[in-house]
């Protein structure tokens, strides 16, 4: 079966439950003009959760699921449990529902600057019947974040203008302000380090998603703030994600 064909069959299966209407037709022919099949079911699997894509928030990439399963797995292993956490960039709340399936006793945030996606946010936490969900913020990073974090998990806009990957699809679709990261797509990357460290409980730690040619940007600069660095590789060996620790000296 192509590629083509499994997304139909899909479609088919999880939208309309076989029933080949005139809905389902409608939605063929967006699917083949290329837009996202998640946008046409309306929901994604991210780890144990079911993300909705209300409101057309960044699409969850397995990349993010991946790491995000890795550092639920490394906190588990610390057996850390009752902790603050924050969501920033938040977009769809896919990392930090997440992270609130996997740890109930700990306090999860969001912060998401497009309020449009609050609502979204929400209703992802509601639907997979989550109730350790504290506040969900607006504004520029961390502007209107209160108080400190044992961690933060973030999946910026990171992408380089001048070194784009994404598809044409992705392109036309998906929102632009959470894909592309200003000049080398480390003006955020940058600004989150930057303001970062008063947000952090002692100790605390910033997991912060990037494209392996910006891995020597957020090494240097988190070493320029005072963090202790530790790059990562995603399932495919490529460094995908960095662990900024705050030091206390």
């Amino acid at each position: 079966m192509t590629p083509e064909a499994t997304e139909v069959a899909w479609l088919l299966k999880e939208k309309y439950d076989g029933e080949k209407t005139e809905g389902f037709f409608a939605d063929c022919a967006r699917l083949q003009a290329g837009e996202p099949l998640a946008y046409l079911i309306g929901y994604i699997p991210f780890l144990t959760s079911t993300i909705y894509l209300d409101n057309h928030p960044l699409i969850p990439r397995t990349e993010t699921e991946f790491w995000v399963n890795e550092v639920i797995t490394e906190l588990t292993t610390r057996n850390k449990e009752s902790f603050r956490a924050l969501d920033l960039c938040a977009g769809s709340g896919c990392i930090g529902v997440a992270f609130a399936q996997a740890f109930p006793k700990a306090t999860m945030d969001f912060a998401e600057r497009e309020t449009r996606l609050h609502p979204t946010i929400q209703k992802n936490l509601t639907e997979n019947h989550l109730t350790n969900s504290g506040a969900i913020y607006g504004g520029d990073l961390f502007e209107e974040v209160t108080g400190r974090y044992d961690i933060i998990l973030s999946n910026p806009p990171y992408i380089d203008p001048a070194l784009c990957r994404a598809e044409q699809c992705v392109l036309e679709y998906e929102p632009h302000e959470a894909l592309f990261g200003g000049e080398a797509g480390t003006t955020v990357l940058g600004h989150i380090i930057q303001r970062t460290n008063p947000h952090l409980a002692h100790g605390g730690q910033l997991y912060l998603e990037h494209e392996p040619e910006q891995t020597a940007f957020v090494r240097e600069y988190g070493m320029h703030f005072g963090f202790m660095v530790d790059t990562r590789p995603d399932q495919y060996g490529v460094e995908r994600y960095t662990c900024l620790t705050r030091q206390d000296v």
